[in-house]
């Protein structure tokens, strides 16, 4: 019974925190075109992501013709689950359940996302939204490989595979290799599909890619899924690469908050890669550079 209670209360706050995480995400974009976000609902607008979810939740519900209906509601759903799944590993010291091999679960659930993306295009029986189905399934697949040996580097470097051991390290991996730390940035704004590698969602040449026939509560799963792994990326990246020793909360939220910022600020200040560069990029760079750190701390390990 405590377990199902601290689970639908660890839900309930991911799904706060990426409703206001948009509204932050409204604002950040608004003062770098130099102009005002949201600031009309209720003070300075805090209450913008609620009439959102309000308007998206009450509206009609449209099954496009000759769609698969049971995958068309699956895929949403599939893609919020496995977005609220991996935050069962936030190393907390509230928690009821202790993870051991924590990071080898994280493998496990980021490899089931692309399943989400690819069911949404296919079921939607639209040639548009299959092309970006497609796109973002090459795009996560190739991505994953660099960043999950990011992992290993820092994993192998701290000697464990859990996330609270992790957090509480006093060893910050990412002073021993600076550009590491650029190359994950990267792999993370890649594996999530944001700007400005979106090209699941190019407006101009896909129509908004694979979520382009979802409308109402299911565009809001795909929604609230995307920007769930988003915030979960950003305390990733505090754990495994900013661990300090009893880092206080409130510091281990500024570090999540701060990464969560740049995701918004790269999104602001560069326009979309082309497509072949980008996977150029994964496989001509960032997998060597990758493999190239976990020779290095083979060698650490073995002097």
């Amino acid at each position: 019974m405590v377990h199902l209670f601290t689970s639908i209360m660890t839900c309930l706050c991911v799904l706060l925190a990426v409703a206001f995480y948009t509204l932050l995400e409204r604002k950040v974009l608004g003062y770098v075109q130099l102009r005002k976000g949201p600031n009309k609902v209720s003070i300075w607008g805090i209450a913008q992501p609620l009439a959102d979810a309000v308007k998206l939740f009450t509206k009609e519900k449209v099954m496009p013709y000759g769609s698969n209906q049971y995958m068309f509601y699956f895929a949403p759903c599939l893609s919020l689950v496995l977005g609220l799944s991996l935050w069962y590993l936030y190393p907390s010291e509230f928690s009821n359940k202790y993870v051991a091999w924590g990071l080898l679960m994280f493998f496990c659930i980021t490899s089931l996302n692309v399943y989400g993306t690819m069911l949404a295009g296919w079921a939607s029986n639209s040639k548009y939204a299959f092309l970006g189905a497609l796109r973002a399934a090459a795009q996560t697949i190739s991505y994953e490989v660099s960043m999950l040996l990011l992992l290993l580097f820092s994993a192998f470097l701290l000697y464990t595979c859990s996330w609270d051991e992790a957090r509480d390290s006093n060893f910050p991996v990412m002073i021993l290799l600076l550009p590491m730390l650029a190359v994950w940035f990267t792999s993370t704004v890649a594996e999530t599909n944001r700007a400005p590698f979106d090209f699941a969602e190019g407006e101009s040449e896909l129509v908004s890619g694979f979520n382009v026939e979802f409308g109402s509560g299911l565009f809001a799963l795909l929604f609230l899924a995307e920007y769930a792994s988003i915030l979960f990326m950003s305390m990733a990246t505090s754990v495994w690469f900013f661990s300090q020793i009893h880092l206080s909360p409130l510091v281990f939220t500024f570090e999540v908050l701060l990464m969560a910022v740049l995701f918004l600020l790269a999104r602001g200040a560069y326009p979309r890669f082309r497509y072949d560069l980008l996977m150029m990029l994964c496989w001509k760079s960032f997998l060597p550079f990758s493999l190239c750190t976990l020779f290095l701390v083979s060698l650490m390990m073995n002097f």
